[in-house]
């Protein structure tokens, strides 16, 4: 590979810059490149999930926090002042956002078909990609013939079609890696060709969580086992220098098999110089990861290695700097450094103000898509008799989940109808997936009362699961609850304004119950930690557990409606993972499609079947967007009242229990 600034437009897309001898007067990090020494540039990009333009499709208006398209202006920026760099992304760029389920339910991809994200990536000019875990989302078949139009290659080296004895005896699923040749300038302006090897991995978790299209197609290895025989062939072929795309997020710090956020083992592994990460929407360097053992999350180094996490949906883009040395015929590593570059900051009041504008090219690669996506997304489907809101669904019965709810029940009523449980009772699993916390205080469901379009619907349900049906006792339903129960910290009764939520629980795994009803006793501990794995045996966080009136009892008998990852073992809940009596061929999405379709108009009043247990004396605080303040009065089973204004944007709410 030559460098940037001399490589063809249809290799390297239409955005290379020129050769930046005003670089030195901008970063002292270049200036110190002497004979024999060369600075490069390593940027990633991580987690887009198809976030090209600064668009929002759900609300259907422009923003300023995502886009490939303003992350391409960093890019731009540092091939006009950096001599030497090079562009790779970490995974989950296919799906994410109504675009990518246009492309694949409803336009399909043909033979030949150019995908909007590649094209966009194509035109930025990307060195090289990995496979994140939400490509697999929609078939094998749709990820081959979307992978074809890429005009850089794409690594993964843990997934297989065919699994040998060793790693490096499998037939991968594309390239395990790729070693390019790069020319870069040394600080004398002598040029050194350097082999960079390019090595990707993905959470082995897929088999559980895209089980219906990898089952009996592909197998997946353990990331840390899988590098280790693959980095010494890499290095036997010359690689120089070798960077790991670890679509797997900082975890703990001891390798385990088969973990899902591996990259503080993978760091240890001998060979690889530098880590791309990812999967976790998080950014690093920064204080996302502040005390985590083996990382220096201010200088950004993973065992002293240097690593980078650029956020997700094109927030940030992740820069390594390596100062390389040429002595002897080897390449060494001298000194590196590590940032991330954001597209927007919040300023006063949590305002989003934008750091860079779109990049016009990039726009215009994908314009045809985003116009058809937008008449796909405006489509009406039917109608609403109360507003569809989110904005308590962390702290009370809520609309958005119920509806998701009613949909399910309704769907797997009819599929039970002439199978061996028909007769057992049906309920329904549902969480609300738009609940701020990460995306901000804007990252809410908030839909009017009156025409509901599929935009909405795919705002109700952000991802493309399938319906599945588990049969599972009234001890593991116990069990489901107690593990959702995690989303709340432990609260001490007679206490004022304690912290309610759990920061480290993700809201996707707050299951609500329809059909049963229940209450959160917040003065017991956690039966859970975050991962699933049960710290407090004997707790009891749910009580009052009643079906039609009456307790249940731990052998009594449901059929619970839900979605392929949580029936598949996704979120680690008792009553998963070998329960599973059916497997849908439609997706959530559709089937609430259908389901307003078929009611014409929805009544989404949740019906408050669960709420916290009393606790006198007690009050607790939350953090939600500042437009819940238009729904307080609607919300039933809790006591809410404003508190103020809380961090980033957020605004406070009190509960009294």
């Amino acid at each position: 590979m030559t460098s940037s600034h001399l490589l063809l437009p249809t290799r390297r897309g239409f955005l290379g810059g020129v050769a930046g001898a005003s670089f030195i007067a901008l970063h002292p990090f270049s200036a110190r490149a002497a004979a024999n020494e060369a600075h490069l540039r390593i940027m990633e990009t991580t987690d887009l999930h198809v976030h090209v333009m600064p668009y929002d499709y759900y609300s259907d208006r422009q923003i300023d926090t995502v886009g490939l398209a303003r992350t391409t202006a960093h890019i731009k920026a540092i091939r006009s002042e950096a001599t030497n760099s090079m562009l790779v992304d970490n995974g989950d760029f296919l799906q994410g956002n109504p675009m990518g389920d246009y492309m694949a339910y409803e336009k399909g991809m043909k033979e030949g078909d150019l995908h909007p994200v590649i094209a966009a990536m194509n035109t930025v000019g990307f060195d090289a990609s990995t496979l994140g875990n939400h490509e697999f989302n929609y078939g094998l078949d749709f990820l081959s013939k979307s992978l074809a139009g890429a005009a850089f290659p794409v690594v993964s080296a843990n997934v297989a079609l065919e699994a040998a004895a060793d790693p490096t005896g499998d037939k991968t699923l594309v390239k395990p890696y790729v070693i390019l040749e790069k020319t870069v300038v040394d600080g004398a302006g002598t040029e050194h060709n350097v082999k960079i090897g390019l090595i990707g991995f993905v959470p082995p978790q897929i088999m559980t969580w895209d089980r219906r299209h990898l089952e009996g197609n592909v197998t997946a290895r353990d990331i840390v086992e899988t590098a280790r025989a693959w980095v010494p062939q890499m290095k036997e072929e010359g690689a120089e220098i070798i960077i790991a795309l670890s679509h797997s997020g900082i975890g703990a710090a001891a390798w385990s098999d088969g973990m899902e956020n591996a990259s503080i083992p993978l760091a240890e592994v001998d060979g690889i110089d530098a880590l791309m990460t990812g999967h976790s929407h998080l950014v690093f360097p920064g204080p996302d990861y502040a005390e985590t053992p083996g990382v220096d999350a201010a200088n950004g180094t993973i065992h002293g290695k240097p690593a980078v996490m650029g956020g997700f949906w094109g927030s940030h883009l992740g820069v390594i700097d390596l100062m390389l040395s040429f002595e002897g015929g080897e390449v060494s590593i001298v000194s590196h450094a590590s940032e991330v570059r954001p597209i927007y900051e919040r300023g006063e009041g949590g305002a989003i103000v934008a750091l860079v504008e779109s990049v016009p090219e990039v726009e215009a690669s994908v314009q045809t898509a985003h116009e058809e996506t937008l008449a796909y997304v405006r489509r009406a489907v039917g109608k609403t008799s109360a507003p569809l809101q989110s904005y308590f669904a962390l702290v009370a019965d809520d609309p958005s989940v119920q509806i998701v709810s009613q949909a399910q029940l309704w769907y797997i009523a009819q599929m039970m109808q002439g199978t061996a449980y028909e007769g057992l009772p049906i309920l329904s699993a549902a969480a609300p997936f738009k609940a701020g916390g990460r995306g901000g205080p804007e990252y809410y469901t908030d839909v009017p009362a009156g025409d509901v379009a599929i935009k909405n619907v795919a705002d109700l349900y952000l991802y493309p699961n399938t319906v599945r049906a588990v049969k599972i006792t009234g001890a593991q339903l116990k069990g489901w609850l107690e593990r959702s129960a995690g989303m709340f910290n432990q609260i001490t009764p007679g206490e004022a304004d304690q912290v309610l939520l759990n920061p480290d629980f993700p809201s996707y795994n707050f299951d609500v119950m329809d059909g049963v009803t229940y209450e959160i006793d917040l003065s017991q501990p956690m039966m859970f930690d975050r991962d699933g794995n049960v710290i407090n045996e004997g707790a009891n966080r749910i009580v009052n557990l009643q079906f039609n009136g009456a307790p249940v009892t731990d052998d009594m008998e449901f059929v619970v409606a839900t979605n392929n990852y949580r029936a598949g073992g996704g979120g680690h809940f008792p009553g998963t993972g070998d329960t599973i009596i059916f497997e849908g061929p439609d997706t959530n999405r559709d089937v609430i499609v259908r389901y307003i379709v078929d009611q014409g108009t929805i009544n989404p009043s949740a019906d408050a079947n669960w709420h916290f247990a009393a606790m006198p004396g007690t009050t607790v605080l939350f953090d939600t967007g500042p437009k819940a303040a238009e729904y307080i009065g609607d919300v039933k089973g809790v006591t809410i009242e404003p508190a103020g204004e809380g961090p980033d944007g957020f605004a406070r709410f009190r509960i009294a229990l």
